[in-house]
């Protein structure tokens, strides 16, 4: 009966057999097409102008599309040009014009040049499909480009298409559109593998961009998790947000892209901390403010203002929630004035700053009247950010704590495990979990403290499993034993600094431990391979993205600037197509100049894997789909041929 329901719901769609035979056609045919082309990235941090290039670029396969089509044709100089008008067309065109001396000359060539590329990155696709990826008004005309034929009865007919679009006055529009087009279709799905937020200037800007984009998912990460935590109002992921931007000097960020009014803590931090320099407060300045320019001296007093809130909240929340185990990063109780020290795990550290107004060492976990206040305006200001919540309810739909697809699984910090390489159970709210069941609880649990209407009593719970996911010795998405934050601020030793990875980090070098995994996600080592980011690759220092014998790819190579030093590098992309696996490390992104010019760099594109026999839909998840599809199709014409099912026509 439930199959037949199903049927009858099915005929709706398909209300007879012509129309049933129609789609197996069309389905089958799919998924004899190749696979499409999927695109990983990972520790993303705000830098929004490399991370968009990179994307427009697929990571360097555009250019190899050109040099493909035009190298024996264009000069390396040409052939540059108009990969730079793929990657930032507004920027080519305002150049263009300026220039050129026939300009709608340079229009015409460039469509013809733009059509043979776009050509080039859509042959994976039914036509359909191309169309749907096409601009709207303008679909018909590139449609009909795209499908153009030597035939010269119909040359005069592109010619006159092309003509056209010049001559309406189009045709900047029409390239703009075109050389997106390319870039959509250049990466069939987009895998963003954690952190897209802090550090970097602009976490709001790729939000905006990955919203519009076709097919895009994410694996959180820690800093994505505070945001999120941010989100429900909770005090420890709002001061833990604010204290990293602050430190970044990401105030248009803050300010201008997400409205988080922050004159209450200025105001606040001038009132407190007037006489103090905080010298070791002071901002990281990667990027200058434009709408929003905070000067340094009270950038810092924020800076130890909203850090003190911090530590005070935390010490509440640890408090709390003792299956945490976080008792020893209760630190404030540790000072001594007197003695200007600060005990940590029994030695007594020199403090490098000790001046503390707002702290009571008979209560030193206690909020003043005044930092209550602030904290309760700024929870109203992330709550009533409409952009905001916007993208995290984005980030919710679109994501996980971790997502299998095509054989692959991707996740962002680690699976917790245990020096002898076993899965380490972890308790939180009474369950006792490892592995996949542990990640699958988090995953709920996340989801719940978000979108389940709250009691008042429930907030602080439901919101600091966010926070615990943020800095837990335990937690999948932080893989370190402790964050060293208030050492980092007021320790000159830096040997207190140190935050030591879990064991997980040292198992996943060799091939056991990678398998392992595998196997505990439901996945074949034989053929399935790890995704991961968080951790920095220093290939400087000698350092290979590569572990476990091939099976697992780290995937983070310091898109941030902040961490370009330390890697050497500026990111990586891992690709996998229909033929191959391939690992793309970039070099450092080189912003658009004052006259308009833009240097861009090459990827140097290793490959990793190549697939025995060229993947189709068919072997895909995406062909799992349209195969039961198809049955159900098979289903529905048996149906209408036993007259079980009326056929309409």
């Amino acid at each position: 009966m439930a199959d037949l329901k199903y049927l009858n719901r099915l005929a709706k769609d398909y209300p007879n057999k012509m129309a049933a035979s129609a789609e197996i056609i069309n389905l089958k045919a799919i998924l004899a097409l190749p696979k499409g082309t999927e695109y990983f990235f990972s520790d993303l941090h705000g830098e929004h102008g490399a991370f968009i290039h990179m994307l427009k670029s697929a990571s360097g396969t555009i250019k190899a599309k050109i040099d493909e089509h035009y190298g024996a044709v264009l000069s390396e100089r040409d052939r540059e040009d108009l990969a730079a008008l793929i990657y930032n067309a507004e920027a080519e065109l305002a150049r263009r014009k300026k220039i050129e001396k026939d300009f709608d000359d340079w229009c015409a060539t460039a469509i013809y040049r733009l059509i043979t590329i776009c050509k080039s990155v859509s042959t994976k696709y039914t036509r359909y499909r191309v169309r749907q990826r096409l601009p709207k008004y303008m679909d018909y005309s590139m449609d009909e480009l795209l499908h153009a034929d030597d035939d010269a009865n119909r040359a005069n007919y592109y010619a006159q298409i092309i003509s056209s679009i010049v001559s309406c006055g189009v045709a900047e529009e029409y390239i703009i559109e075109l050389t997106e087009a390319i870039s959509r279709l250049a990466v069939d799905k987009l895998h963003i593998i954690g952190d897209i937020f802090d550090r970097g200037a602009h976490p709001d800007t790729i939000m905006d961009f990955l919203m519009d984009y076709h097919d895009v998912d994410f694996q959180w990460g820690n800093h994505d998790i505070v945001w999120m935590g941010a989100a429900t109002g909770n005090w420890a992921c709002i001061t833990n947000l604010l204290r990293m931007n602050i430190s970044y000097n990401n105030f248009d960020m803050l300010e201008v892209g997400y409205g988080i009014n922050l004159r209450p803590l200025a105001t606040f931090a001038e009132k407190v901390y007037g006489d103090d320099p905080c010298e070791f407060f002071k901002p990281h300045i990667l990027e200058e403010n434009k709408y929003d320019p905070v000067p340094p001296e009270l950038a810092a007093k924020m800076h130890k203002a909203i850090a003190m809130c911090q530590f005070k909240v935390e010490g509440q929340r640890i408090k709390a929630h003792p299956e945490y185990k976080l008792e020893k990063r209760l630190l404030l109780d540790k000072i001594n004035l007197e003695k200007g020290t600060v005990e940590i795990e029994g030695v007594e550290w020199p403090l490098r700053d000790t001046n503390f107004p707002t702290l009571d060492m008979a209560d030193p976990y206690k909020l003043t009247e005044e930092e209550s206040e602030l904290l309760n305006a700024l929870e109203a200001s992330f709550l009533n950010s409409e952009k905001l919540q916007r993208h995290i309810n984005f980030l919710f739909s679109h994501g996980a704590l971790y997502t299998v697809i095509n054989g692959n699984l991707l996740y962002h910090g680690c699976i917790p495990m245990t020096e002898e390489g076993e899965f380490e159970y972890v308790e939180l709210n009474g369950a006792r979990l490892r592995g996949k069941e542990l990640m699958d609880y988090l995953d709920d649990q996340v989801r719940k403290a978000y979108f389940i209407p709250k009691k008042s009593e429930e907030i602080g719970r439901f919101g600091d499993i966010m926070w615990y996911l943020w800095l837990g010795g335990n937690s999948p998405l932080f893989g370190k034993e402790k964050m060293t934050t208030f050492e980092r601020l007021f320790i000159a030793d830096k040997a207190t600094h140190k935050e030591h990875t879990r064991p997980y980090y040292k198992l996943i070098k060799e091939r056991p431990a990678c398998e392992k995994i595998l196997l505990e996600f439901g996945l074949d080592p034989a053929t399935g391979k790890i995704l991961n980011g968080h951790v920095p690759v220093k290939i400087k220092d000698g350092e290979s993205p590569i572990k476990g014998g091939g099976l697992l790819y780290v995937i983070d190579g310091g898109i941030s600037k902040a961490y370009q030093k330390q890697t050497g590098i500026a990111g990586y992309t891992f690709i996998f197509n229909s033929r191959f696996m391939a690992l793309a490390e970039h070099k450092p992104y080189t912003p658009l100049q004052a006259d308009g010019t833009q240097e861009f760099h090459s990827p140097v594109m290793k490959t990793v894997e190549v697939m025995p026999e060229r993947l189709l839909i068919a072997d895909t998840d995406q062909g799992i789909v349209l195969k039961e599809k198809v049955k159900d199709l098979e289903n529905l014409i048996e149906a209408f041929n036993e007259g079980v099912i009326k056929e309409v026509f």
